[in-house]
C-alpha cells in the first residue's frame, strides 16, 4: 500500500512537469488528505529527494536522490594523496569520530570519511552541526603533518581556503570567510570546519578535519532556528551542486594548499586567508568566556590570532570567540 501511495505522488509530480502542485491537489490525485500529502513529501525527503515548498503553490520536485559513491569521487580525483582511500558510509552519528577511529588504527594520510548523513554532527565550540541526507558535504579528512604541535590551528585557516577555493570554482558563487573558519554568502553560513588532533605531548599523530557544506538544502531543509542565519550553495545559486565534484574539487584545492604550506609554511596561505576575510578593517564584537572587545580586525598572526585594536588603540589578540559584524558597518 506504501509503494502504491509513493507511486501515486511521483506520478503527480511527473504530470506536473517541473512546475508547482498544491497541496490539495496533489491530496486529491492520490486520494488522501493534505496533512497525509505532508508525510508522503517528507518521507520523500528523508530518502533524499530535493523538494521545494512554497505557501500558496504548493510542492515543486527538483531532484531526486543524488547519492555520493567512492568510486563516484574517486572517478573526479585529480589528487595525488587525498582522498585515495575513502570510507563511505549512508548515515553516521559524527564522520569524526570514524575518522578518529581509522586514525588510531593506523589509516595513511589523505583518507576521506564521506557520509550521506549525520545524526549528531558538531562543529566549533561543541554546537551541533544540522546535516540531513543527501543534501551537503558531510566529511572528514585525515592528515598526518610533520609540523610543531602549535602549528596546527593553521591547517583550520587552510581548510577555509580550500573550502572557499572549491566552491567558487564549482559555482558561480564568492564567499567569504568569517573568523576562523566559518564560510558565509551573503551573510548567512554555508560552511563550518572544525579541525580536532590526535597528539601526544608535542607530537602530533594525526589532524581530523572535519567539514559540512550546506550544498543542495532547500529552505524548508533547515530547522526554524537556523533558517535566518545558514543558507545552502542551491539556495544562492539556484543551482543544484553535484557534490561528489565539489568533494573532489576541495580535496584538489586542499591538497595544492597543503603541499605549497608543507614548502613555505603560512605565509601564502595567510595572505589567501586574508583575502577571503569578510572581517578586515571592519568594526567587530568578539565575545568570549569572560569579556566582550569591540574594535577594528587588523589582521591574523601565524598563528590564527585575530589581532582586534580598540578605541584606545590597544591591540586584543582574539584566541576564540564568537564575532558580530554590525550590519551598520
Amino acid at each position: 500500500m506504501q509503494s502504491d501511495l509513493r507511486s501515486k505522488v511521483m506520478e503527480a509530480f511527473s504530470k506536473a512537469e517541473g512546475e508547482f502542485i498544491s497541496g490539495q491537489e496533489m491530496a486529491d490525485y492520490i486520494g488522501c488528505s493534505r496533512t497525509a500529502v505532508w508525510k508522503h513529501i517528507e518521507d520523500l525527503r528523508n530518502d533524499g529527494y530535493i523538494l521545494e515548498a512554497v505557501r500558496r503553490k504548493g510542492y515543486r520536485l527538483l531532484s531526486i536522490p543524488e547519492k555520493v559513491s567512492a568510486n563516484e569521487i574517486q572517478l573526479l580525483l585529480e589528487t595525488k594523496s587525498l582522498g585515495r582511500v575513502i570510507h563511505y558510509e549512508e548515515s553516521v552519528d559524527s564522520t569524526q569520530k570514524i575518522a578518529h577511529s581509522l586514525a588510531n588504527r593506523g589509516a595513511v594520510e589523505g583518507t576521506l570519511v564521506v557520509a550521506e548523513e549525520q545524526t549528531t554532527g558538531k562543529g566549533r565550540l561543541s554546537r551541533s552541526w544540522h546535516s540531513p541526507k543527501y543534501t551537503g558535504v558531510w566529511m572528514s579528512l585525515l592528515l598526518r603533518p610533520k609540523i610543531p604541535f602549535y602549528e596546527a590551528p593553521q591547517l583550520t585557516l587552510l581548510a577555509a581556503v580550500a573550502a572557499a577555493q572549491a566552491i567558487e570554482r564549482v559555482t558561480t558563487l564568492q564567499p567569504e570567510i568569517k573568523w576562523p573558519n566559518d564560510l558565509l554568502l551573503n551573510g548567512k553560513k554555508i560552511t563550518g570546519i572544525l579541525t580536532e588532533l590526535q597528539a601526544e605531548s608535542d607530537q602530533i599523530h594525526s589532524v581530523i578535519i572535519g567539514m559540512g557544506i550546506n550544498a543542495n538544502l532547500t529552505p524548508s531543509d533547515f530547522p526554524q532556528e537556523l533558517e535566518e542565519i545558514a543558507t545552502s550553495l542551491f539556495i544562492e545559486s539556484g543551482q543544484l551542486v553535484s557534490r561528489a565534484k565539489l568533494i573532489a574539487e576541495v580535496l584538489m584545492c586542499f591538497e595544492t594548499l597543503y603541499d605549497r604550506y608543507l614548502i613555505e609554511g603560512f605565509t601564502p596561505i595567510k595572505a589567501l586567508w586574508e583575502s577571503y576575510a569578510m572581517s578586515l578593517g571592519k568594526e567587530i564584537k568578539a565575545t568570549m568566556l569572560n569579556e566582550t572587545v569591540i574594535g577594528t580586525a587588523l589582521g591574523i598572526t601565524d598563528a590564527g590570532v585575530l589581532l582586534l585594536e580598540d578605541k584606545q588603540g590597544k591591540v586584543h589578540s582574539i584566541y576564540s570567540a564568537d564575532i558580530e559584524i554590525p550590519s551598520n558597518k
